[in-house]
């Protein structure tokens, strides 16, 4: 029974990462110039604060935007959790995978967890904790656009 709870969350991890992308793509405006790459900080309750790569043109504007205040739309960060460091986000052990970050309203409660609550449980990350390695922080939210490190 708890094997099949823990494949049942995990597919509604995926699930809610498919559709997070899906509406990601539904209310994309024509993204502006931008460069390939593009990483951005974000802090969530606990004041810690992670940083992202961003990829995608549309996703990067989007980001833009959130740190601007020029929108206030889907302010959370989604992703899958890569278990090593990323040389751009250097005091954590994890980060998210570039190709599958994406931002959100609302989320279910299995992908929430605080940035140092993660770390703190990393080795346990893909199972019952954080299923499917998806991750979605209630309370991030982009604080500023850093250089290219």
């Amino acid at each position: 029974m708890r094997r099949q709870l823990m494949k049942l969350a995990g597919l509604a991890a995926a699930g809610l990462l498919a559709l997070t992308a899906a509406q990601t793509t539904a209310h994309a405006a024509p993204a502006k110039a931008a460069a390939d790459k593009a990483y951005f900080v974000f802090q969530d309750i606990t004041r810690e604060q992670f940083t992202i790569e961003l990829t995608d043109p549309a996703k990067i504007e989007h980001a833009r935007e959130l740190v601007s205040g020029e929108t206030s739309d889907r302010p959370h960060v989604i992703g899958r959790i890569v278990k090593r460091t990323a040389y751009y986000n250097p005091r954590w052990s994890y980060h998210l995978n570039p190709d599958t970050i994406d931002f959100f309203d609302q989320a279910i409660e299995v992908c929430d967890s605080t940035i140092p609550y993660t770390e703190e449980h990393l080795d346990e990350a893909g199972g019952p904790f954080l299923p499917g390695l998806v991750w979605c922080p209630w309370t991030s939210r982009l604080v500023r656009e850093v250089p290219r490190p």
